[in-house]
């Protein structure tokens, strides 16, 4: 099965191997240069969710350090969002048109990096032909017990569901975390899904960091919808912005 059709089934593709490991390691430069600027900032800089279901996981003093937009931080990173081999997986899933959304960066530290319980994406920023996606770049690797993704396959054909952006009770009764499928990846793979997809990650329980940054697409002829309040960079890293207009361009 080719990588459209698998995602098309699916909801999601684990691609191997798409930076090497001497791309890895100037990206994990970068990326480790960047949390020690976000420590010193003296903000807050923790992104672990709250409430009641974090509560029962256990997780309620755990940590995810987190940033958007790691391109503006680094040339590198910017790099990596225009990556032959990155973009020939995102072309063959949304076609030759892609427009980076945002990026964001997040370290779950060992031993005590935050879960998120199971939930879809497409609430923070929904696109008028759901194209959005994103793919997970791996600078760490990723075990179940480090926190990986887990996903519901396929569930990105349930479209859009409601009450789904933090983990109601009801998502996470109907499927639950344990028995997600878990999503194991090395340094260099990059795992693609659907924002309708269900999915979500246990603690990092183990004695090493993980570290991902999560780069956010959709197709050319796509574009959020009106209100949409998230972050937007509007990058075109492939082919035309088949919804740009002057108006945005100069947001």
């Amino acid at each position: 099965m080719d990588v459209g059709s698998f995602f098309s089934e699916n909801g999601y593709y684990l691609a191997r191997g798409v930076f090497t490991s001497s791309e890895i390691a100037e990206l994990q430069t970068d990326f480790d240069r960047i949390v020690d600027q976000l420590m010193a900032s003296g903000q807050d800089i923790n992104a672990r969710w709250k409430g009641p279901e974090m509560e029962k996981m256990g997780a309620t003093n755990s940590v995810v350090i987190h940033t958007h937009n790691v391109q503006q931080y680094s040339a590198a990173w910017m790099r990596a969002c225009l990556h032959s081999g990155f973009l020939d997986i995102a072309e063959a899933i949304l076609g030759p048109d892609i427009v980076l959304h945002h990026t964001k960066l997040f370290q779950k530290p060992a031993e005590q990096g935050a879960p998120f319980p199971m939930h879809q994406d497409w609430g923070y920023f929904p696109t008028l032909k759901d194209t959005m996606m994103a793919g997970i770049v791996h600078v760490s690797r990723a075990t179940d017990a480090m926190g990986c993704l887990r996903v519901y396959p396929g569930t990105h054909k349930l479209g859009r569901l409601e009450g789904t952006m933090g983990g109601t009770e009801a998502l996470l009764r109907d499927y639950p975390i344990e028995k997600a499928t878990p999503l194991e990846a090395e340094p260099g793979d990059v795992l693609f899904f659907h924002y309708c997809t269900i999915h979500g990650s246990l603690p990092n329980r183990s004695d090493e960091v993980r570290k991902t940054v999560l780069i956010q697409l959709h197709a050319g002829d796509d574009d959020v919808e009106p209100g949409c309040t998230h972050t937007n960079e509007r990058l075109t890293l492939r082919g035309f912005n088949l919804r740009a207009t002057r108006e945005l361009a100069n947001i």
